[in-house]
């Protein structure tokens, strides 16, 4: 088979043009089906045909949690953004005001492993023109700092391994306090980015996120331990082979629950210990 013999894709069996070729593992896929893979899934190249095609069937159900999502919650000042579906204990990681559109994965809480949070800082000296119009640098050197700030969530999914989206639209830029005051002394106290508002605020941005996911994700690991519980009592209930009393019913059903009995967070985000919310008024989940 020549270079510029025609090829067809493997997965819709369409006739593939000039550059649009997505090569896989043991075949070929056209730029359009490859487009309806997940965005967070980078190991096309390596991938057969047989698991290009489950992952779009996949990608084809996944449209039934898009069609029942419904955001509650959302985070981030970024292009992409991190939106929360609290009732249902979904999420997803996507960009744009017509994000559903796109059909963006929907994940549940539960499949989250770990979260972190990620700064990047990228240098760039200041200098200063001298006496012949060169640029030298200052002694000591001064510098410009410029910071964006990441969210890795590490999850349990088949297709892709972890979901990184920047939480600030630009970078945040802090100059060297040597620059801003003029001084070696305020050079020589050391350089803290955390001095500067900006920088504070996306960085309090990134916690609260970690903190919201981890409890979250613990909130239904909970719950989803509870509910084992009532099946366990249930199935050993029936298993005795006489008929289940109501107080017994209530017993197990109470001894599921009680691990409801801590504080909770409302919707609103103030956290509560007794069945409505002290601010907003809002009944306990």
């Amino acid at each position: 088979m020549g270079l510029f013999d025609k090829k067809y894709c493997d997965i819709c069996g369409s006739k593939i043009g000039l550059l649009g070729n997505r090569k896989l593992e043991d075949g070929n896929c056209c730029k359009d089906c490859a487009k309806k893979l997940s965005p967070w899934f980078d190991e096309r190249r390596h991938s057969t045909v047989a698991q290009i095609e489950q992952q779009l069937a996949y990608r084809e159900e996944n449209k039934q949690a898009v069609a029942a999502f419904r955001e509650s919650r959302s985070f981030g000042m970024g292009y992409t953004q991190l939106h929360v579906d609290e009732r249902a204990g979904k999420f997803a990681v996507a960009g744009g005001k017509n994000y559903l559109s796109e059909n963006p994965d929907i994940l549940s809480l539960s499949q989250i492993i770990s979260v972190n949070s990620d700064i990047k800082e990228s240098r760039h000296e200041l200098k200063h023109k001298d006496a012949e119009g060169k640029d030298v640098s200052y002694t000591p050197p001064r510098y410009e700092y410029s910071y964006d700030f990441y969210i890795v969530i590490n999850v349990d999914h088949p297709w892709f391994d972890d979901m990184r989206f920047k939480l600030n639209n630009s970078s945040v830029e802090v100059q060297d306090p040597g620059f801003v005051r003029g001084g070696a002394a305020a050079h020589q106290r050391g350089f803290d980015p955390r001095r500067n508002a900006e920088y504070r605020n996306y960085e309090n941005m990134a916690n609260e996120v970690i903190d919201f996911l981890q409890g979250r994700t613990a909130a239904v690991s909970e719950g989803i331990e509870a509910v084992s519980r009532i099946a366990e009592s249930l199935s050993a209930m029936a298993g005795s082979g006489r008929p289940i009393n109501a107080d017994e019913l209530a017993a197990a059903l109470q001894g599921a629950a009680s691990v409801n009995d801590g504080p909770w967070e409302c919707v609103c985000g103030a956290t509560n210990t007794g069945k409505f919310c002290e601010y907003c008024g809002s009944k306990k989940p």
